[in-house]
């Protein structure tokens, strides 16, 4: 029953909602392999993201085992060898699925059904929340409506009770900078996002890679993650620049006239915060006008599709290394 109410209710429903909505949605595609989901799960808590996490062989996790091996001082091919895979064995413990039981706490939030296409609609919303309570939880362990489905059943309820089987990247640690808004520290705790973190003294954003690494002062390589670096209309400003500022669960004020495919007649709009926001979660704003690395509503498009211009990631990516960097920090964009 991984089908959520499309949108909070004032009176709860007599039949707890599924996994799956009406009408059902496609199919989650074959090929779900609980060994390169354990991968997955073990990269993306030493901070080498591939992604979404959906026990499937690509270029995410291929990005995401090179940088592991670029931090471990192995020939960075992306495939396992047994160099990589002595290092990874440390991890061997690690689990790819947890099963946990849903409380009113897990499925707490304010659901806003399907976000519509048009700005202007959006601006209408209260927030631009989760649609529905299996959104929420697939942003929560870093992966998809499609593999919650999967991992469970079409027919597996999503109520207080219920027990469900999702990937393994719960993290405890919760003790974030006191200067945050407390809306945000939820924002962290909701994704997954332990508060430990290492500190970069440097960013690196390569558009060739579609990644985006995590230095300290010794060049060491600290994370890793995957991003989507604009496009022909609006391509990565290639230099230095550095992170001035943040903007947490952040309005989005759409302009037309910044937009190279916005739609004639369209008009501006100040958008309100949430996850479905164009920039996600967070915006840390860099001294270009206009530009920015932030987080997608969309985080299965990363690394596949184009941007305006700006570097985007997964929201709980995104989310993690908002804690990594601070105003001030370089980031350097490199073709």
């Amino acid at each position: 029953m991984l089908a959520a109410p499309l949108a909070a209710a004032p009176k709860p429903p007599a039949k707890a909602p599924a996994m799956v909505a009406k009408p059902a949605p496609a199919k989650p595609k074959p090929g779900l392999d609980l060994n390169i989901m354990k991968t997955q799960v073990i990269l993306d808590h030493l901070g080498f993201s591939p992604g979404v996490i959906d026990g499937k062989a690509g270029a995410g996790l291929k990005r995401a085992i090179a940088g592991f091996q670029k931090a471990n001082g192995v020939v960075a091919t992306g495939e396992i060898d047994q160099r990589t895979g002595a290092a990874l064995d440390k991890f061997n413990a690690t689990q790819p699925v947890r099963e946990l039981t849903l409380t009113d706490a897990d499925l707490a939030g304010q659901f806003v059904g399907p976000i519509p296409k048009k700005e202007d609609e959006q601006a209408k919303l209260p927030s631009l929340g989760y649609s529905n309570p299996l959104e929420m939880l697939a942003e929560r362990y870093h992966t998809t409506n499609a593999v919650l489905i999967a991992l469970n059943s079409p027919d597996t309820p999503v109520a207080p009770g219920a027990r469900i089987k999702v990937p393994n990247v719960v993290t405890g640690g919760r003790a974030y900078p006191a200067n945050l808004p407390d809306g945000y520290k939820q924002t962290l705790a909701g994704l997954n996002v332990d508060s430990s973190q290492p500190q970069a003294d440097h960013i690196v954003v390569s558009k060739g890679d579609k990644t985006l690494s995590v230095y300290d002062a010794q060049d060491k390589l600290l994370a890793q993650f995957p991003v989507t670096t604009g496009s022909s209309h609006d391509p990565l400003p290639i230099g230095t620049w550095k992170i001035q500022a943040f903007d947490y669960n952040p309005k989005f004020h759409f302009n037309p006239k910044l937009f190279w495919d916005a739609k004639p007649g369209e008009k501006s709009a100040m958008l309100p915060p949430g996850p479905n926001g164009p920039v996600g979660v967070i915006w840390m704003d860099l001294n270009k006008p206009h530009y920015g690395i932030h987080g997608t509503p969309m985080p299965e498009n990363i690394g596949r599709t184009a941007s305006h211009g700006c570097v985007r990631m997964t929201n709980w990516d995104a989310a993690r290394l908002s804690l990594m960097v601070k105003a001030g920090t370089p980031a350097i964009f490199q073709p």
